[in-house]
């Protein structure tokens, strides 16, 4: 086996999808990366992007498994597999139980299975690819990484819901999402701008097909759109964030829909594509209103609507405001619905520079409100990757 165990894996895995990052070192850009995709189905697929290069290979129907171990062939045969010195493995939902990362056995993977209930969606997929891996990568360190780690410091006055104590001492509670995205972030927020790291206040806008906004107090989360589930919140891709709960009553009433149907109905048939009848994709959403399309037009004033609704809301939670940060596939690329969002914020002192807006799209970084604002507003890209790569970083060439 090769001397240098540097290299940390990344895997995401979902129910259909496994994406994956190998980092070598420190270094923020992944060695190889890529995805497979449409698992179980005949048109299954991995591909690789390595430097500047993609190659595609065909899985016929394969599993994650099957993806896996293609991958991990391909690892080997860029003398690749025995550097990786760990694999960091983003969970969902960690529930109260898990609050940072942890070396992954078989008893911290059956209680996260047991959370499956809180993220349905997530947490299964995400233990399966951690079993498999497991079982492929058996000889080094594996790491759970919990996307609601970063948000276990909101106070209890933030994260309680309304109802009983029997369902909050259940776990019933807002926990918040995209929290290796926040963290990250917060960090990279503090030296872009030039905060004081123990004296500052952000607002964090992670936008994507899912999207949720955060209150950073001094580089801590104190609160959040997402709740107990990645479903509430910010109008998303398919899912429709906030909804009145009676609503919900009278959609099952009238139509006489099961749970498993109103789940479906708001996690995948609403939120863009519901409003706008035509898609979940913000880019197909504004070529289709800058013709006029009066679904996607409405579509997008509703999600900017939501957005700036929260973004005001959020910095109440703080001493101050220093600035809103867009980040994600939506928050990175698109000048379009930071504009409109900004035009919103009047309130909160921040003026946009719209050439700067402009500049701002495939992983540029930097500042996009005038010199003159009150407030500042920056686009930064993520890379919730790398983040979980510093996760499990720590554990190479750790024993069982």
């Amino acid at each position: 086996m090769a001397q240098d165990q540097s290299h940390v894996l990344i895997i995401n895995c979902g129910s259909s999808s496994l994406k994956f990052s190998l980092f070598a070192g420190e270094g923020r850009t992944a060695v190889v990366s890529g995805l497979a995709e449409n698992l179980g189905q005949p048109e299954s697929r991995l591909i690789l992007k390595e430097n500047d290069a993609k190659v595609t290979i065909a899985l016929d129907g394969g599993s994650h498994d099957a993806a896996l171990r293609r991958l991990m062939d391909s690892l080997k045969e860029r003398d690749l597999l025995d550097a990786i010195g760990a694999v960091g493995h983003r969970i969902v939902h960690g529930g109260e139980r898990f609050t940072k990362a942890i070396r992954l056995d078989t008893e911290v993977l059956d209680e996260i299975e047991t959370l499956s209930y809180l993220a349905p969606l997530h947490n299964p997929a995400n233990v399966l690819g951690v079993r498999v891996a497991m079982e492929v990568l058996g000889w080094v360190p594996h790491v759970a990484v919990f996307d609601t780690s970063f948000h276990m410091t909101i106070p209890q006055a933030a994260h309680a819901y309304a109802i009983p104590q029997t369902y909050r001492d259940a776990g019933v509670r807002r926990y918040g999402f995209h929290g290796t995205s926040h963290g990250f972030l917060a960090k990279e927020a503090v030296e872009l701008l030039g905060l004081d790291p123990s004296d500052h206040g952000l607002v964090i806008a992670h936008l994507g097909n899912g999207s949720s906004a955060t209150a950073v107090l001094n580089g801590e989360s104190v609160d959040t759109s997402m709740g107990l589930t990645p479903l509430e919140g910010l109008v998303m891709g398919t899912r429709s964030g906030d909804i009145d709960p009676g609503a919900i009553f009278h959609i099952a009433r009238q139509d006489k829909l099961s749970i498993d149907e109103l789940d479906t109905l708001l996690n995948r048939k609403s939120g863009l594509f519901g409003l706008s009848g035509l898609s979940n994709d913000c880019r197909t959403l504004e070529s289709a209103a800058a013709e006029g399309h009066e679904g996607a037009i409405l579509a997008l004033d509703a999600m900017v609507h939501r957005l700036a609704r929260y973004i005001g809301g959020l910095a109440t939670s703080l001493l101050r405001l220093d600035a809103v940060v867009f980040t994600g596939g939506i928050g990175e690329n698109s000048a379009f619905v930071r504009r409109k969002t900004i035009a919103r914020l009047r309130v909160l002192g921040i003026t946009l520079d719209d050439e700067a807006n402009g500049q701002m799209f495939g992983g540029r970084c930097g500042v996009i409100s005038a010199s003159g604002s009150r407030t500042a507003a920056a686009v930064i890209a993520t890379n919730e990757e790398w983040a979980i790569a510093n996760e499990a970083r720590p554990y190479i060439g750790k024993a069982s």
